[in-house]
């Protein structure tokens, strides 16, 4: 097929081709209930199946219906005991559970079948379990503690030992909740790979449990459960600047569990938390998230997790008052170990203290190999930079780390310092260290110790973790430097999510609002995170006060609701559940949204000053100009507006005084800040014409001339960007829609500072907080991902995979590449909720070859300047002659 291109530049060969090795059959893959692959621990009364729709070519699913059953023989027999669904005329690959009401602690069996092209399909059988439904259906567990108050530094232990009938056991579930954070142990050996459970709530809001599968860790006879809890968010017991000490749901850490035993012939034994559980404090003195662990492992109670073990002399537990009223299961990925890091160098400062080189900015914490007299105390301090003399520097971290109260000198454990993990060996030969209760950001690690240590390189390993989301992205193409962005970016992301989005690992740790979801978008092209910003919504829902505003962070224990963060962070209440949309076509997120989303635009509409907003930050770490705050805060009021007469349409709400806002803001915003003979925006920054732009706000007949001047001012400031958060996810994506791709590679990879390769020339293998380092990095995280939506510009324009917003889900997919000069190949792909998306092309001469795959089930088009060219399901390959 040859189309002839209008343009004169532009001639296109294309050949539709099937994928080589791919099935001309029609097949379901990657069937799921919400959003997991054989879930345990499902709570949500309606729980979501998704599948993909696997085709050599042009596969396309015309209907569907959904069986649930209580065995996978009925399902293979053909019988669905619980539900069958109608046959749903649909093309999309999703339906919500419509059958009787699920039961407690129950495995379910599914299936979906699928007509396509006239034929029927039925997918492989899945499963989910489902956990507790309601409180009640903990039956008599009960929150317990020691007998201490929040002050008390040491770590609680918690023990029961047991008797287990010798009878055949069918399986055996543990649901449990430890908060701050818990480890818990059956006959010594840990429950999971799970690190920092459970997932950071208002805990005075809402508390998360999890479900393990222990079927196989029980025996006959004694067997001992048991559990070490950490304080976590929970109880904050240091000073900082976001006053976690005087968090109003601050507490001595607490459990609540139950193990649920089901024999063969079908009896039921639980084994709850209650007042018959031992407890103690042992080698866990001290554990905080800001500052670090402290472990003497002198005071270890040899043996206490497993049969046999003396705990007469333990105390029996109290029972103690529920955090919250909301219990609920965590359904996101949990936070893993996801690998080990290897020290690049370490020198040696001398005879106590070691510097180690990481090789890279990273999130976690250490296992130190070590061996030395008993008593002796060795710390791990953990930083992002080193002195001139090689030392650590801690400087750009620490300055959150307070020491006073009042004005007055906080007593602080002599061992407690910011992100220093402190251990006292036992003296029994080699010993391992790995800190449970904490986590940090660094690069560099100084080991150091009260008494000469002679320590290698391989005495120390980095333990890399984070919320442990699947990847479905990748990126590549000819420049170096732009893979070195990607890379950087992911880092960042994954280095801040910790079951929520935050800002930094190493001293905030916060979830900034606007940092959550300015970096959203490159980060749901490489990871698949719906259930983390689900996840998220349910905090912004608990962070709510009763006049409806948020705070900047979230959660927060009071701090945050200042005005001075306003308007365009609070937008992440509107764009995240959109984003939800954009991105897995699931409305679920703005449906339980829609409550916190009426009375937060009441709050604002009490906070007009004629019609305007006129408080809050905006273009936050600019580089030195600064945007007119007033038009970025009502700008986002008109953006949360039109979101919100969106999501009306799409719940079957009336949204009709949503989109009246909406007009009469667009033209007050229009009046007030666009001069329409300079077409510019309010006073005239790289950021507010981006802005402009990218929200929707410019007059069609302007928008051109409005981007013209965007680069115009690029250009004559050398290429140089000068902006700072809003401006970083907009300007690089306006100059491409508006035709100066070439423009905003040139922004980018502008080796001197401002720029994001200056950082990578710089080093960095992270991405720092602001544009411009100086010397001493003072007061600059070298973590945060809030500037990294550059990776989603990748992705989007030089890749060219794009959604198509008429389209959500990806039901839609716009390829839309840049051949930008300076860049001789690209390539992306992107596992969609319909399956997998592909882009390729490299320059030959003359000549650009494109190698595009589409899953089955889309529609898609390949748009090249003023032409448009349908793509079909499978392999597309193309050549166009420049």
């Amino acid at each position: 097929m040859k189309i002839l291109c209008k343009s004169a530049l532009l001639f296109l060969l294309v050949a539709v081709i099937p994928l080589t090795g791919m099935a001309t059959a029609t097949n379901i893959d990657r069937i799921r209930c919400e959003y997991l692959k054989n879930p345990l621990g499902i709570d949500v009364a309606t729980p979501r199946f998704t599948w993909e729709i696997s085709a050599g070519h042009n596969g396309k699913q015309t209907a569907c219906r959904l069986k649930v059953a209580t065995s996978p023989q009925l399902l293979k027999r053909g019988k669905a005991d619980v539900w069958k669904s109608r046959r749903v005329n649909t093309d999309i690959p999703r339906m919500v559970y419509q059958g009787p009401a699920l039961q407690a602690h129950t495995r379910y069996y599914w299936q979906v079948e699928v007509w396509s092209n006239s034929r029927k399909l039925t997918s492989e059988i899945a499963s989910f379990e489902t956990a507790k439904l309601s409180i009640t259906d903990w039956h008599d567990a009960k929150w317990i503690s020691d007998t201490f108050d929040k002050e008390f530094r040491k770590a609680p232990l918690l023990r029961k030992s047991i008797s287990l009938e010798e009878k055949n056991i069918k399986n055996a579930r543990l649901y449990v909740s430890g908060v701050g954070y818990y480890e818990f142990f059956i006959n010594g050996a840990h429950v999971s790979d799970r690190k920092l459970e459970p997932g950071y709530t208002h805990f005075d809001k809402r508390v998360l449990y999890s479900t393990y599968d222990v079927t196989s860790m029980l025996q006959h006879g004694e067997n001992v459960l048991a559990a070490e809890l950490g304080n976590g968010w929970l109880n904050i017991q240091s000073l900082s600047v976001w006053e976690f000490e005087k968090a109003r749901w601050r507490m001595r850490p607490r459990m609540i569990a139950e193990l649920r035993i089901t024999y063969n012939d079908g009896t039921v034994q639980t084994i709850p938390t209650d007042r018959t559980w031992k407890t103690n404090s042992g080698a866990c003195s001290f554990n905080n998230l800001y500052s670090g662990e402290v472990y003497d492992a002198r005071l270890v109670h040899k043996g206490w997790t497993i049969p046999g073990f003396d705990d007469k002399k333990w105390m029996p537990a109290i029972e103690v008052e529920a955090p919250a009223k909301i219990l609920t299961s965590q359904q996101m990925p949990p936070i893993r170990v996801v690998r080990e890091v290897k020290p690049v160098s370490m020198r040696k400062i001398d005879d106590y203290t070691y510097i180690y080189d990481m090789g890279e900015n990273m999130t976690g914490v250490c296992r130190l190999q070590v061996q030395g007299p008993t008593g002796t105390c060795v710390t791990l301090a953990h930083g992002e930079l080193i002195h001139d003399d090689g030392t650590l520097n801690q400087g750009n971290i620490e300055i959150y780390f307070k020491r006073e109260k009042n004005g007055l000198p906080q007593h602080v454990d002599p061992f407690e310092r910011i992100q220093t993990d402190t251990y006292f060996l036992s003296g029994n030969g080699m010993e391992t260290y790995e800190p449970r209760f904490t986590y940090h950001g660094f690069r560099y690690v100084e080991v150091a110790s009260t008494r000469p240590l002679t320590l290698t390189q391989e005495s120390l390993t980095g333990l890399c973790m984070h919320t442990d989301v699947e990847p479905v992205g990748n990126f590549a193409c000819s420049n170096e430097i732009l893979n070195k962005l990607v890379e950087a970016s992911c880092n960042s992301y994954l280095g801040n999510l910790f079951s929520i989005p935050t800002d930094c690992p190493q001293r905030e740790k916060n979830g900034w609002t606007a940092d959550g979801y300015v970096g959203m978008d490159y980060g749901l092209l490489f990871y698949d995170g719906i259930t983390v910003y689900e996840k998220w919504m349910n905090d912004f829902i608990d962070n709510q006060r009763e006049r409806g505003d948020l705070s900047g962070i979230i959660p927060s224990s009071g701090w945050g609701y200042a005005d001075w963060i306003g308007p365009v962070w609070d937008a992440a209440l509107f764009i995240i559940p959109n984003n939800l949309y954009k991105y897995y076509g699931d409305t679920r997120a703005i449906e339980k949204m829609w409550d916190t989303c009426v009375r937060y635009l009441q709050y604002l509409e009490a906070r007009e000053k004629d019609g305007k907003l006129t408080y809050g930050i905006g273009d936050w770490v600019f580089y030195k100009a600064k945007t007119d705050t007033h038009f970025t805060s009502t700008a986002f009021y008109w953006l949360d507006n039109v979101l919100m007469a969106k999501f009306a349409d799409l719940t079957g709400h009336d949204g009709t005084k949503y989109r009246a806002k909406a007009d009469n803001l667009k033209e007050l915003i229009n009046n007030e800040w666009f001069d329409a003979e300079k077409k510019m925006y309010a006073n005239g920054t790289q950021a507010a014409q981006s802005v402009g732009l990218a929200l929707g706000l410019v007059p069609e007949e302007h928008a051109q001339a409005v981007a013209d001047n965007l680069v115009r001012m690029i250009r004559d400031n050398g290429h140089q960007l000068d902006f700072g958060m809003l401006g970083s996810k907009f300007v690089p994506a306006m100059l491409v829609k508006y035709g100066y791709a070439d423009d905003a590679y040139k922004m980018i990879i502008r080796p001197e500072a401002p720029s994001w390769a200056n950082w990578i020339h710089r080093g960095l293998t992270t991405l720092p907080e602001t544009w411009v380092l100086d010397k001493d990095f003072k007061d600059a995280s070298l973590n945060h991902a809030f500037l990294g939506d550059i990776s989603a510009w990748m992705m989007n324009s030089l890749a060219g995979i794009n959604p198509n917003p008429k389209k959500p889900g990806f039901a839609g997919i716009i390829i839309r590449p840049q051949f930008i000069n300076g860049i001789s190949w690209a390539k992306g792909e992107y596992r969609s909720v319909r399956g997998l998306i592909r882009s390729e092309w490299k320059r030959e001469g003359n000549q650009i070859e494109l190698n595009i795959i589409i899953p089955a089930n889309t529609e898609a088009e390949l748009q090249l300047r003023d032409k448009s060219v349908a793509l079909k399901t499978g392999k597309n390959q193309l050549t166009i002659n420049l």
